[in-house]
C-alpha cells in the first residue's frame, strides 16, 4: 500500500516508514546478507534492525526524529538565551 498525502508537500510513505528510510533499510539489508555470506559479524544486521525500528513514523514522528532534536539540543548546537532586567 503506497499512501502519498493529498497536499503534496509531505513526504511519502509507504506502510509506517518515509521511502528515504526504506531505501536505507533495504541497503543495510543487502550489505548485512553480504557480510553474513562472507562469515563476517552480524552488526551490520543488528544495526540495520535498530535503524528500521527507530525510524517508524507514527503521527510525522519517529523515535530517530526526537534523538536528533534531543541531540541538537543537549550537544550539537549552542543555545542562546538573553536576560534583561525588568524595570
Amino acid at each position: 500500500m503506497f499512501i502519498y498525502p493529498s497536499n503534496l508537500k509531505a513526504k511519502p510513505k509507504m506502510w509506517l516508514w518515509e521511502l528515504r528510510s526504506l531505501a536505507i533499510i533495504g541497503i543495510g539489508l543487502i550489505l548485512s546478507v553480504f557480510s553474513l555470506a562472507n562469515g563476517l559479524s552480524g552488526l551490520p544486521l543488528i544495526l540495520t534492525f535498530l535503524y528500521g525500528f527507530l525510524s517508524i513514523k507514527v503521527d510525522d514522528t519517529s523515535v530517530l526524529d526526537f534523538l536528533r532534536f534531543a541531540a541538537d539540543f543537549l550537544i550539537l548546537k549552542q543555545q542562546y538565551y538573553e536576560w534583561r532586567q525588568e524595570q
